[in-house]
């Protein structure tokens, strides 16, 4: 059975730094795939105690399950540790909700997809996104079934964006908060992407954080554009943890 830890990216003061992230891979790595078009600003309540600070008991057991399913692997494969899907699921896996997906393997990246804004139930989104990480990331080969036991799982369960009210890289520098937001970023039709709170952990710095984000968005970093414009977000993130000896 994995065990399953929880960490929140909030802005309020006194709120837990970014999740430990991956080793061996270049700064600025985990670049997540936006599974999604332009969405409206439409989230989970603003209440975030809604989803419970054990979610990821429901939620990591659930994307692991639906992985499961998609390769055609064994329960025993699936190492879900519960039976994610028995029974009714809580009230609040029910509400609209945003969740990345994001998996490694050997502390690598090996996929990572998700929504931006909510548009249907988070556990049918943490599920989709979950089958999408593991096989449409176009980074990657689809996993196959015998890699599941040895992938971990993260599920970011995201926050609604909010507009950051800039006009230059340097009044966005003062205005992000290095390990807390995540940020989207929009110019024109054909540029956006996106970055999780958690990528501070290797780029602590705004200026390379912006820049990364704009070279994901297939824009010369360091040059503001006419038209851009800039969301931040916070996440409660949830990953499992490898089995100890004698778990399984």
């Amino acid at each position: 059975m994995r065990r399953h830890r929880g960490t929140e990216h909030a802005g309020s003061a006194g709120t837990s730094r970014a999740t430990g992230r991956l080793t061996g891979r270049a700064p600025g790595a985990e670049r997540p795939i936006l599974d999604t078009p332009r969405d409206p600003d439409v989230g989970l309540p603003r209440d975030r105690d809604v989803v419970p600070d054990d979610a990821g008991d429901v939620l990591l057991p659930a994307a692991r399950t639906a992985i499961a399913q998609a390769l055609g692997a064994s329960p025993a494969d699936a190492d879900a540790g519960t039976t994610a899907d028995a029974g009714e699921p809580p009230r609040w896996t029910l509400a609209p909700g945003a969740c990345f997906v994001t998996l490694t393997k050997n502390g690598r990246l090996r996929g990572c997809i998700g929504s931006p804004t909510a548009r249907r139930p988070l556990l049918e989104d943490v599920r989709i996104n979950a089958v999408a990480a593991a096989t449409r990331d176009p980074r990657f080969a689809p996993m196959t079934r015998g890699e599941l036991p040895s992938v971990l799982i993260e599920v970011s369960v995201l926050s609604p964006p909010q507009l950051l009210r800039v006009s230059s890289l340097r009044e966005c520098y003062a205005a992000l908060r290095p390990g807390t937001d995540g940020v989207i970023l929009d110019v024109g039709l054909w540029h956006r992407s996106l970055l999780l709170p958690q990528v501070w952990e290797d780029v602590p710095d705004p200026s390379e954080f912006l820049a990364h984000l704009w070279l994901k968005a297939g824009l010369a970093p360091g040059i503001w554009h006419e038209g851009t414009t800039l969301q931040t977000f916070t996440v409660r993130a949830w990953t499992e943890r490898p089995a100890a000896d004698g778990e399984r």
